[in-house]
């Protein structure tokens, strides 16, 4: 249990990695399976597993729309081979607590049940950083945007790579929330120095910790 309830309304950077640092997807279906538990469990009325939801009549529109309300607003997330990071505002009371623990628990069932494995597939609880000023906010939303330039991701693991700067890039917003996507537009002021921003703080990051690998701590100071 945490020591402190993290507080609605608030900016959290949350980050875990798989255990002994092992890789958390094997295969292309286990990535598309973490991004929809990510955009499925990410509302305030239960949904029960994904197996059960697709076998509702409501699964013929599952991945065009969410009935409930939002636990989370997502504004920037990283999804790597072995670790993740997701930047984030909670909405409910529990919003951050409820929604992590649905996708984490649901992808390790699912990747336990598919891969003949049992334990934990995650290191314990997901940690979370309290984002307490602009100027963390700024160099948070860097870092996690595109946290997989942060390393030398082997070629052969690209493909397990999935983050939100193209959402960015693009402009159109679907995992990243549309109204948190468009507030961090306008406090970098467009898409042009939003994007030049990320490469200057990944560059600073990099240099500072020297080239880093997967097998490396992946946490900001």
């Amino acid at each position: 249990m945490r020591k402190e309830p993290l507080i609605t309304g608030e900016y959290y950077h949350i980050y875990n990695r798989g255990v002994d640092k092992r890789d958390i997807f094997n295969d292309p279906k286990d990535l598309k399976r973490f991004k929809e538990s990510m955009k499925m469990f990410n509302q305030i009325e239960g949904i029960g597993s994904l197996e059960m939801f697709h076998k509702s009549v409501r699964a013929l529109d599952s991945h065009r729309k969410i009935d409930s309300d939002p636990l989370v607003a997502i504004v920037a997330f990283c999804i790597n081979p072995n670790h993740f990071h997701i930047f984030l505002k909670q909405l409910v009371d529990g919003g951050i607590a409820k929604y992590m623990q649905k996708t984490l628990g649901g992808y390790t069932y699912y990747f336990n049940q598919k891969h003949q494995r049992s334990g934990s597939l995650f290191q314990g609880t997901f940690k979370s950083k309290l984002v307490t000023n602009e100027n963390y906010l700024r160099k948070i939303f860097a870092y996690t945007n595109q946290n997989y330039l942060v390393h030398d991701i082997p070629k052969s693991k690209l493909d397990f790579i999935f983050a939100s700067d193209k959402e960015y890039k693009n402009g159109v917003f679907d995992f990243v929330s549309k109204v948190e996507g468009k507030e961090m537009l306008k406090i970098f002021n467009g898409k042009t120095n939003l994007k030049k921003h990320c490469k200057e703080i990944i560059s600073i990051i990099r240099e500072e910790r020297g080239k880093t690998s997967l097998e490396q701590p992946d946490e900001l100071p």
